[in-house]
C-alpha cells in the first residue's frame, strides 16, 4: 500500500503497513529498512512513494519521537533500480521526466519537513539516490567499508539531484561537495567521517544496533525541543545572523513553555535526572 499521505485523520505510523520498504514502529521509534538486498537495496519507482508518505505521515504522528534509515544484506541502497526506472525513463517525454524529477525530491522534502530526528545507519555500497537518502537524514552513522558516491554524473546527468547542490555543501563544506558531485567518485568510510558526512564510524555488525541506540538515546530527550531545533537547521539557511537570533528568542521562548522544560528544572533542583515526555 502506497501511504495516503492526503488522509483527513492522520493515522499513527504504527498502523502503516509499507508495501515496498520494510517498516515497524517500536514505542517511540520507527525503523525503515531498504529490503531488496539481493541487488543492493535499490529504489523503485513505488519505493519512492512509499518513503515519501512514510515520512509525510511522520508529520502528523504524535508518537514516533525518531526513525533509523538502514538497508538490509550489508548495503545501504545501490540508488535507482537500472531497470525498474533508469530504463524507462530513457523513453519518456519532458513532462514524465519532470513528474518523476519532482517525485523523488518529494521524498528529501518529507525527510527534511517531519519533525522526528532521522539517523541513517550506513554499511557498503550507498550510491546515487541512496547516497541522497543519507544526506537528507539528520545524523548518520556508517562503517569502514561504506562506499558513499553521488554518481548521478556518471550516467551523463547533473550533479544537482534531489536537493544534493543545497544540502550537501551544508555538510561537508562547498569544495568538497563540488569534488564529489563533479566527480560521482567513491568516498570511503574513513574519509566520509573525517569530512563529517558521517557522524561516527561503527563496525558493519554494529552500526544499526548503535543508530538504534543513538536514536532511543533521542526519543528519551526532550523532544518537542529536538524538533524545534530541526526546524530551525532547516529555516535559518535561508536567514541573515540578525534574522536568525530573533528566529531563535521566539523558538526558544516556546520551548520555555514546555512542560519538559519545568521538568528539567525541578529535577536538577532535587539533583536528580530530568525524565522528559516530550510535551
Amino acid at each position: 500500500m502506497i501511504l495516503n499521505t492526503h488522509h483527513p485523520v492522520p493515522l499513527p505510523l504504527s498502523s502503516y503497513r509499507a508495501q515496498h520498504v520494510k517498516f515497524t514502529v517500536e514505542g517511540k521509534l520507527a525503523t525503515l529498512t531498504l529490503n531488496r538486498p539481493e541487488r543492493k537495496n535499490p529504489l523503485t519507482f513505488e519505493s519512492y512513494a512509499e518513503i515519501a508518505g512514510i515520512f509525510r505521515a511522520a508529520a502528523g504522528d504524535d508518537q514516533v519521537k525518531a526513525i533509523v534509515m538502514t538497508g538490509e544484506g550489508g548495503n545501504f541502497c545501490s540508488g535507482g533500480d537500472v531497470f525498474e526506472i533508469i530504463g524507462p525513463l530513457v523513453e519518456m517525454d519532458t513532462v514524465g521526466l519532470l513528474k518523476f524529477t519532482r517525485m523523488t525530491g518529494e521524498a528529501v522534502k518529507a525527510m527534511r519537513a517531519c519533525p522526528q530526528t532521522i539517523i541513517a545507519a550506513i554499511d557498503g555500497v550507498c550510491a546515487g539516490a541512496g547516497a541522497i537518502l543519507a544526506m537528507a537524514s539528520d545524523l548518520r552513522i556508517g562503517t569502514p567499508k561504506s562506499k558513499v558516491a553521488f554518481l548521478f554524473n556518471r550516467v551523463g546527468l547533473a550533479g544537482c539531484d534531489m536537493g544534493a547542490c543545497a544540502i550537501l555543501p551544508r555538510i561537508i563544506g562547498q569544495g568538497r561537495a563540488a569534488e564529489l558531485l563533479y566527480t560521482g567518485r567513491v568516498m570511503g568510510g574513513e574519509e566520509a567521517e573525517r569530512w563529517g558526512f558521517f557522524n561516527r564510524l561503527s563496525s558493519p555488525e554494529n552500526v544499526l544496533a548503535d543508530a538504534t541506540a543513538l536514536a532511543n538515546e533521542l526519543c528519551a530527550g526532550p523532544t518537542f525541543a529536538n524538533g524545534m531545533t530541526k526546524r530551525m537547521l532547516e529555516m535559518e539557511w535561508a536567514m541573515s545572523v540578525e534574522q536568525s537570533i530573533e528566529a531563535e528568542a521566539v523558538a526558544q521562548a516556546l520551548c520555555m513553555e514546555t512542560e519538559d522544560f519545568k521538568r528539567a528544572f525541578h529535577a536538577f533542583a532535587n539533583k536528580q535526572k530530568p525524565v522528559f515526555e516530550g510535551n
